[in-house]
């Protein structure tokens, strides 16, 4: 574990591990976990790579944004500013789910700093009419039950059917991640994930190497996004992942791995 301060005097908290002089890969987790989703990347680190992942404003050990409006391309700039203040120019971005997300802000808001690009369990569109009142209950299930409550209106969407079956250790592990999140921190991130801007209009103008990966049982972002992701990105690949959900990292880590390493010696 890492801190770093950022403007206003704000600790960003990111887990590091693999090559000190290597080139830079940042692992970018889900809602509502954090960084330690990556436990099992972070364990067998790419050959060669450095390997960053953060904990974004308001989860893990991040300070949150006191003042103002929140919105998702907080992370994105809290992103950069660590980049920065690590020396880093040009990086490898995965993003999962909210990770996802936030990759793509990151490459409407600043492309330069990209070299390569994986987009896994995600999707680019704003939230719908639907999606939003999903979030406005999640904020209600929040404020009377806390991020126990969040926990198990979610669990049974971010594993797969499998995982639920055959891997009950796994489920325990998820839940701990998403309950050791402050409250504030879970209802900011709400708020940014229902008010966040269509990233579809940049998919087009991506132009570096993108991986899409998908699980083959994730029921929130299921594989026709991620075909939909394949279409739109001109130089990009889909890989699905059997036997996971949402959470394809920790439900697939060998065949997840072994994707993003394929990838990596392209770049």
């Amino acid at each position: 574990m890492r801190h770093a301060v950022l403007a206003g005097a704000r600790h960003l908290t990111y887990l590091e591990a693999g090559a000190s002089d290597g080139p830079a890969l940042v692992l970018l987790h889900a809602f509502p976990l954090t960084a330690d989703m990556w436990h099992e990347q972070l364990a067998s680190p790419p050959p060669g790579w450095r390997v960053l992942a953060p904990d974004f404003a308001g989860f893990g050990g991040s300070d949150d944004h006191q003042r103002g409006d929140v919105s998702l391309n907080d992370y994105a700039s809290d992103l950069v500013a660590l980049l920065d203040r690590l020396g880093l120019g040009q990086v490898a971005v995965v993003g999962l789910s909210m990770g996802g997300y936030v990759a793509l802000a990151l490459a409407r808001l600043a492309p330069q700093r990209l070299n390569g690009l994986v987009l896994a369990d995600t999707r680019s569109a704003s939230d719908g009419q639907q999606a939003r009142a999903g979030r406005e209950r999640m904020l209600e299930v929040l404020s009377e039950r806390g991020p126990d409550g969040v926990a198990d209106e979610m669990l049974p969407k971010l594993l797969g059917a499998t995982t639920h079956r055959s891997r009950p250790k796994l489920v325990s592990e998820v839940r701990s991640l998403i309950v050791r999140n402050a409250p504030e921190g879970i209802r900011r991130a709400i708020v940014r994930l229902r008010d966040r801007d269509d990233a579809t209009p940049v998919l087009g103008r991506i132009r570096v190497p993108v991986l899409v990966l998908a699980g083959e049982e994730d029921v929130v972002t299921p594989p026709d996004d991620a075909r939909a992701l394949v279409e739109a990105i001109p130089l990009s690949r889909l890989e699905i992942l059997e036997g996971a959900g949402h959470l394809s990292n920790l439900e697939a880590p060998a065949a997840f791995n072994a994707a993003l390493e394929r990838f990596l010696t392209t770049l």
